[in-house]
């Protein structure tokens, strides 16, 4: 009788565990300070895939706000957009997210507190289309990298000139064309979104 009742309550307590879990989220699930990356069906997307040789053309940070997971990105300025809107936008609705092997790194509140202080300094700046590495404008990749490195002292990848690039490609060749006409910023340090992909500080969750 004992060790039925016994048994009976163990159930009871792993049940009441696996609730509180569902409930907190997976481990899986997007939390605030993870990366969300997709390919953007932008008029630039396309370029950016074949000079960085990736699938991932966009990127942002998810927080928290207004309540909700939302995504802070660089989309014509720097601004949150609701993560399943974000989402949407992308092609096939694709996406991958990405956080911090070494979970000690965000284990206190404070380091969020700072991650999220840096990020925010850039809410309202124009995104930059000129790839240039200052804080009056900024690009997508940028805004992430920047948020991590003065939130957190992280470097999610280095950065590189624009010309160690693949720029062979016609359509890349247009787009910077457009943008620069007959003065390519060939020296200009940039961040890009496969760079951060492939830090070796993160891992793929989701």
């Amino acid at each position: 009788m004992r060790s039925a009742i016994a048994a009976i309550a163990g159930g009871v307590i792993v049940f009441a565990l696996l609730v509180a879990r569902a409930a907190a989220g997976g481990p899986s699930d997007p939390r605030p300070g993870d990366i969300i990356f997709q390919t953007s069906r932008s008029a630039q997307s396309q370029a950016i895939q074949l000079a960085t040789h990736s699938r991932y053309s966009h990127m942002g940070l998810i927080l928290r706000h207004a309540g909700a997971l939302e995504v802070l990105e660089a989309a014509g300025q720097v601004k949150f957009t609701p993560l399943a809107q974000w989402i949407s936008r992308g092609e096939g609705e694709h996406f991958i997210v990405k956080r911090l092997k070494d979970p000690s790194r965000m284990s206190d509140p404070g380091s969020l507190a700072r991650l999220e202080r840096a990020a925010l300094e850039f809410t309202g700046r124009p995104y930059d289309l000129y790839f240039e590495w200052s804080d009056d404008r900024i690009y997508c990749s940028e805004l992430v990298w920047k948020a991590y490195d003065r939130g957190l002292g992280l470097r999610l990848g280095e950065l590189a000139r624009l010309d160690s690039f693949d720029l062979s490609n016609q359509a890349v060749k247009a787009k910077m064309a457009e943008r620069y006409g007959n003065r390519v910023p060939l020296d200009e340090q940039v961040i890009s979104p496969s760079t951060i992909f492939e830090s070796p500080l993160l891992e793929t969750v989701k």
